[in-house]
């Protein structure tokens, strides 16, 4: 079998990508470090780096895409036989987490970089709504339609970004209070309907 030039290339692209992971472990490069450092930490070159990737923020989206997939795994994994606020209370826990500083702040830095550039960051753009995806399926399973269940996902990753975001540029100030008003909100599983006519 041959294998086309983008074929090689993206499993060129997906090893070099495990050996960034394999190198940092858990953490994200600071959007200070350069390119250069990245690849020695690696054992690559910048250039390889650079022509998968793009530039450093290309490297982070990468890492932060492969870093959830594997979170959002593992937590639904952990919440199959779980409620909806079974797993909305993992995800807060598994982010809040100490270890987990450095990606909360690298999501956070790729947001904001992608937000004036969407275009480089498509691919990492079209990965956020893969938890909204996981919490709707079990607002659907409790009961919801799948319009609803949307809507109340889509509102929970909201406020649990939102909570993160706080406790990272003011830490310590957020607490369990605020997940638990989050769930309080979310209790009666009826979102508001927008009413026709008078």
């Amino acid at each position: 079998m041959i294998l086309s030039n983008s074929e090689r290339k993206g499993d060129a692209r997906d090893r070099l990508l495990a050996r960034l992971l394999d190198a940092f472990d858990e953490d994200l490069p600071a959007p200070e470090v350069s390119l250069r450092e990245i690849a020695a930490r690696a054992g690559t070159s910048h250039a390889l780096l650079r022509y998968h990737f793009g530039s450093l923020p290309g490297v982070l989206a990468a890492m932060l895409k492969a870093h959830r997939s594997r979170d959002n795994e593992a937590l639904f994994e952990a919440t199959r036989q779980g409620t909806f606020d079974d797993l909305v209370v993992a995800i807060w826990r598994a982010y809040t987490r100490p270890e987990q500083l450095s990606r909360v702040r690298g999501f956070f830095h790729v947001v904001g970089l992608a937000a004036y550039s969407p275009q480089d960051f498509r691919e990492f753009i079209d990965s956020l709504d893969d938890l909204t995806e996981i919490l709707a399926s079990l607002a659907e399973r409790e009961g919801l339609d799948a319009k609803e269940a949307l809507t109340l996902a889509s509102v929970t990753v909201a406020a649990i970004r939102g909570l993160l975001l706080q406790e990272i540029l003011t830490p310590g100030v957020t607490s369990e209070d605020a997940v638990s008003l989050i769930l309080r909100m979310s209790k009666d599983r009826s979102v508001p309907r927008t009413r026709k006519g008078p």
